[in-house]
C-alpha cells in the first residue's frame, strides 16, 4: 500500500470490473426471474424481505468461508515463502526501484571527479538525475582527442556514465582504465597512438562517430550501458575557458596573466580573479535549459571550481534557466582547496566568487564541518573554512559530515547525498508552509 508503486490504482479497477461484471449478471438472472424458468430457483413464492436477508446471510456465510480458507493456504504456503531473505531483498528492491522512480528531478552541474561522487549517491534517492557537464576540458586524453578528431573532450561524461551504470564497479574500471603512457621513444614521441588514452574516451569517441554527433553518442553509450539518468553537455560549441590571474613576482612586483585553456590554469601558479569563455557568448545546449528549468533540486559541484563548475555557468543561457527556476538551488561546496585555482578560500569565498560570474544564481550552499579528521585533506591543499560563529553573511549555509574519511580531500559519496536530500526536504516542507 505504499504511495507511488500503482498497486491501488488497479486494485480499484479490479474492483470496479468486478462491479460491472456483478451488475450484469444480476441483471440478466433478473430477466430470466421475469420470465419465470428461474422463479422457484431465487425464492420468488416468498416475500422480497425475506428473499433478501436469506441471500444476504448466503452471501456472508460464502464469503467468509472462502476469506477463511484463504488465510490458511497463505499462512501454510504462501507466507514461509515471502519471508526467506531472498524474497525480502527482491521486495525491498522492488519498493526502492519504485521510490526512486518517483524521486526529485535532480539537476547536477559540474565536471571533473567531483560530480561522480554526488551521482553515486544520488542513485539511491531518484532515477530522474540530469547531469549538465562542462565541455571546456582541454588537458590529458580528453584534449588530444579533441585536438585529433574535432570531437567535444569526452572525459568529464565518461566519469558521470561509469557513475550512473547499473553496473557501475565493473563500468567504473573499464571505462577508467589507461593505456601505458611509458612507451615513449627517445626523441619523446609515443610508440602507440593509444598511449595515455582512457578507454571510455575512445567509447564515447567511436559512438559519436557512429551516431553521427556527440549528444548522440552520449545518448546511446548512456543507454548501452543502462545509466540511471541523463548526462547532457552544457553547450555544443567548441568553447575554450580563458582566464585573468594576479601573481606576485620573486621581486614583488604584481603581474597579471591571461591564461587561456583549462589545463593551463593550474599551471600559472596566481590567484585566479576572473573566468570567461571563448566564444563569450556560446549557445546553450536545450536539453539541459529544459531539464533546469523542469527540476525539483538544482546543485552546482562538487569539483574543481574554476575549471569544472564555473564553466557550465558561464554559458549565459544555463545561469539565466537557474535563476528564473523555481527549484531548490545549492551550490555544494569542495571540502578542500585546490592548488592553483582556490587556494586559502573559505565557503564564502566560493560564494562571493560565484556571485561574480553567475549571478544570484545560487544563494544557498552546503558545506562540510567535520574537520576532526588527523590527516589533512592533501599535502598541497587546506579545508574549506566555514564562517566563524555569529560572523554576519548574506548566503544561507547548510553544514554537515560529508567527508570521506579515507579521502578527506574528497565527499563520501552516501554522506553527501544523504545530507543534501535532508536540506531538500526541510526547504520543501518550509516553501509549502509558506
Amino acid at each position: 500500500m505504499r504511495p507511488g508503486i500503482g498497486v491501488k490504482r488497479w486494485l480499484l479497477a479490479a474492483l470496479v470490473g468486478i462491479l460491472l461484471t456483478s451488475a450484469g449478471l444480476a441483471l440478466l438472472l433478473l430477466l430470466f426471474v421475469q420470465t419465470g424458468p428461474l422463479h422457484w430457483l431465487t425464492l420468488g413464492f416468498l416475500p422480497p424481505w425475506l428473499r433478501a436477508l436469506l441471500f444476504l446471510l448466503l452471501g456472508l456465510a460464502v464469503g467468509l468461508v472462502g476469506a477463511f480458507r484463504l488465510h490458511q493456504i497463505i499462512l501454510r504456503e504462501v507466507w514461509p515463502e515471502f519471508r526467506t531473505p531472498e524474497a525480502q531483498t527482491a521486495v525491498r528492491a522492488f519498493l526502492n526501484r519504485q521510490q526512486r522512480r518517483n524521486g526529485p528531478r535532480v539537476v547536477a552541474i559540474g565536471g571533473g571527479t567531483g560530480m561522480p561522487q554526488l551521482l553515486r549517491g544520488l542513485r539511491a534517492y531518484t532515477d530522474n538525475i540530469t547531469a549538465i557537464v562542462t565541455v571546456a576540458d582541454d588537458g590529458g586524453s580528453s584534449g588530444r582527442l579533441r585536438r585529433q578528431t574535432g570531437t567535444l573532450p569526452p572525459g568529464d561524461f565518461r566519469n558521470n556514465i561509469a557513475a550512473l551504470s547499473e553496473a557501475e564497479g565493473l563500468m567504473t574500471r573499464l571505462f577508467q582504465y589507461r593505456f601505458a603512457e611509458s612507451d615513449v621513444t627517445d626523441t619523446g614521441e609515443l610508440r602507440s597512438e593509444l598511449a595515455g588514452h582512457s578507454f571510455g574516451n575512445l567509447f564515447i569517441t567511436t559512438m559519436a562517430a557512429i551516431t553521427g554527433s556527440f549528444e548522440s553518442g552520449i545518448a546511446e553509450s548512456s543507454r548501452v550501458l543502462a545509466v540511471r539518468g541523463r548526462i547532457l553537455p552544457s553547450t555544443l560549441e567548441n568553447v575554450t575557458l580563458c582566464a585573468e590571474i594576479k601573481r606576485t613576482t620573486p621581486d614583488g612586483q604584481t603581474e597579471w596573466l591571461m591564461v587561456e585553456g583549462e589545463s593551463n590554469l593550474p599551471e600559472a601558479h596566481g590567484q585566479v580573479e576572473r573566468v570567461y569563455l571563448k566564444p563569450a557568448h556560446a549557445r546553450a545546449y536545450p536539453e539541459a535549459i529544459r531539464a533546469i528549468l523542469q527540476a525539483d533540486l538544482i546543485v552546482a559541484g562538487p569539483g574543481s571550481f574554476f575549471t569544472s563548475v564555473l564553466p557550465n555557468l558561464l554559458v549565459e543561457a544555463i545561469h539565466d534557466a537557474i535563476a528564473a527556476s523555481s527549484a531548490v538551488r545549492l551550490y555544494i561546496c569542495n571540502v578542500a582547496t585546490e592548488s592553483g585555482e582556490t587556494d586559502q578560500y573559505s565557503v564564502i569565498d566560493h560564494l562571493h566568487k560565484l556571485r561574480q560570474h553567475a549571478g544570484d544564481a545560487f544563494t544557498m550552499a552546503l558545506a562540510n564541518d567535520n574537520y576532526t579528521l588527523e590527516k589533512p585533506p592533501a599535502h598541497n591543499a587546506t579545508w574549506v573554512t566555514l564562517p566563524a560563529a555569529g560572523e554576519a553573511t548574506e548566503f544561507q549555509i547548510f553544514t554537515g559530515d560529508v567527508v570521506d574519511v579515507a579521502r578527506p580531500w574528497r565527499h563520501d559519496s552516501a554522506k553527501l547525498a544523504a545530507r543534501l536530500m535532508e536540506v531538500y526536504a526541510e526547504l520543501t516542507t518550509k516553501s509549502a508552509k509558506v
